[in-house]
Formats: C-alpha cells, sequence, structure tokens
C-alpha cells in the first residue's frame, strides 16, 4: 500500500532539491558573467612571449618579444546568454586601434574551430558536453574568426579563472614574418586578479600536414592587464562613441555569414589587401559621409567581406 504521507515528503525534499539547483546554477551563471566583465576597463597592458623546449635539437629559437601599451575594453553587446567584449589598443600620441574582440557564449553548441591555412571547420556540440560552459569566440581586428574554445568558469579558493585548449591560425605577430609552422595550439588561462587580470599562455607550434601533426616548438605568454584611471582612455572611449555602430554592422554581417553553418574559408589578402584595409577605409567614410545611409552601408560591408570567402 502507497504510503501517501511519506511520498509527499519525498516530493517535497526532490522539489526543494530542485529549487536549490536551479538557484545555484543561477548564482554560478551570475558570478560567471562578473567575472568575464570584470576584463573591462583601461589597463596599462605588457605581452610577453617565449620560446621554451623544441624536441628537434637542431632548432633554432626565436627571440623573445616583449611589447605592451595602453588598452580599453568594453563592452559592445549583451544579453542573457552573450556578452561581446571589445579591445582598443592606444599608442603612441592617442592614435586609436581597434584590437581583437571576444564573444562569450552561454552554453553555445556552435563552434568553428581552425584547420589550418584559410580553413575552419563548422562543429555543432551535444548540448551536455556544454552544460554551464561559456564559449569564448576570438576575433582579428577585422571580426573575421581565429579560434573558439568552451569551458567552465571556476571560482574556488577566491580564484576565479576560466582554461581551453584550441588550434589557432598563427598570432598577428609572426603572420608575416614566420612559415615554419602553421598552427598554433593555445592553452588559454584567463583569471581575473586584484591588479587587473591574465591572460597566460601556453603554445604549441604545430607543423600541421597530411601526414599528421608535429610539433615545432612549445611557447610561454603572459600577457598582464594592470587596471588604471580610466581618464588616461578618453581618447579609445571617443573613438568608440564615434565608430562603434560601423563596427555592429561588421559584426551583423559576419553573424549572417556564421549562421549558415557551414565550414568557412577565407582569403588572406585581395588584390594584395588584407581585409580590415578595406573595412578601416570604409569606416572612414562611413564617419565622414553625410550621404550613406545603412542598407547602403550594410550592401558595402557585406559585399566587402563576400569578396575573402571562398566559395
Amino acid at each position: 500500500m502507497i504510503n501517501l504521507k511519506n511520498s509527499f515528503k519525498i516530493f517535497v525534499s526532490i522539489s526543494l532539491s530542485l529549487g536549490v539547483f536551479a538557484a545555484s546554477a543561477q548564482n554560478k551563471k551570475q558570478e560567471d558573467q562578473a567575472a568575464i566583465k570584470a576584463q573591462c576597463g583601461c589597463y596599462e597592458v605588457t605581452f610577453e612571449y617565449a620560446e621554451t623546449f623544441s624536441p628537434d635539437t637542431t632548432y633554432q629559437f626565436h627571440e623573445r618579444k616583449k611589447t605592451g601599451g595602453l588598452e580599453w575594453i568594453t563592452v559592445a553587446e549583451e544579453n542573457q546568454d552573450k556578452i561581446v567584449i571589445q579591445h582598443l589598443l592606444i599608442v603612441g600620441k592617442n592614435h586609436v586601434i581597434k584590437h581583437w574582440r571576444q564573444d562569450w557564449l552561454y552554453q553555445n553548441q556552435d563552434l568553428y574551430s581552425f584547420v589550418k591555412g584559410d580553413h575552419w571547420r563548422f562543429e555543432q556540440l551535444a548540448p551536455e558536453k556544454v552544460k554551464g560552459q561559456w564559449t569564448q569566440k576570438v576575433y582579428q581586428v577585422d571580426d573575421s574568426p581565429r579560434y573558439e574554445g568552451s569551458a567552465t568558469w571556476i571560482h574556488v579558493d577566491g580564484r576565479h579563472f576560466w582554461e581551453s585548449t584550441v588550434d589557432a591560425p598563427l598570432p598577428r605577430r609572426e603572420h608575416t614574418t614566420r612559415n615554419d609552422y602553421n598552427v598554433m595550439r593555445r592553452t588559454n588561462h584567463h583569471e581575473i586578479l586584484e591588479y587587473g587580470h591574465l591572460h597566460e599562455q601556453d603554445n604549441l607550434k604545430i607543423i600541421r600536414s597530411e601526414a599528421g601533426d608535429q610539433i615545432l616548438a612549445l611557447e610561454k605568454g603572459l600577457n598582464t592587464y594592470r587596471k588604471v584611471d580610466e581618464s588616461r582612455c578618453q581618447a579609445a572611449q571617443d573613438w568608440w562613441q564615434k565608430n562603434q555602430a560601423f563596427w555592429k554592422e561588421v559584426r551583423h554581417a559576419w553573424d549572417e555569414l556564421f549562421a549558415r553553418k557551414q565550414d568557412l574559408r577565407l582569403h588572406q589578402k585581395v588584390d594584395d589587401k588584407f581585409l580590415f584595409q578595406y573595412l578601416s577605409a570604409l569606416e572612414k567614410e562611413a564617419g565622414e559621409s553625410l550621404n550613406l545611409n545603412v542598407q547602403e552601408l550594410r550592401s558595402r560591408i557585406k559585399n566587402t567581406i563576400d569578396q575573402y570567402t571562398i566559395h
């Protein structure tokens, strides 16, 4: 005979447990969002890279690299499951360069994984594989794809960090100066710290061919962001105020392309020019023109990007 009293107790217990679990998951998501947005602000940043090891005993290590500058990081777009963060680099006397962009997507299933050369492979992950995770999608200065990885934000012992390992094209600091490897396997570790945040990298420089992957060298990277007064990044804030509408349209054009959910191949150059050169010229024209309407601008952005897409 069914004991209704005990059944009710079990039902109440399960309901309470599910409620606590749901609340805990929501609190965890909010903590993740806070950590992601904690990257925003004005920073003195240093970029340091050093090759550390090679399985080839005859390999000649390249010189260590260290650069830096002033960088402003801001939320460009946000909804419940997506946070778009734009980096703007300030060099010289307040000259602003649109730097890299990172999109954070909650429980995202769609990835564009870098293969090599001009090829990104579309992949769809199972829902259970990305449960509770955030995908970091990293883009070039022209908002074309670089690499994407999904992982869980960790909040433990007062630490807040996220880490994933993904294949990527050569970094900008080497893609025009080296051809002895063609894939960088990046382990990216992003951690929020008292002084700002740290992007730590453990990279494998890989020669990928039909025969498989061969490791050329290992590299350590430390990108250190130390927060400074917001007023020091006023030039970047002013630049973004003027140009953010244009780059929103560029993101929209790329999103339409990504929505096809197909493999993507891109030309590096067209008529001996990089895509960012064409887009920068169009950005300037859009800022100066009084007659360029939104529909015409969207059409020209789309047509420009289409020139770089290998069909």
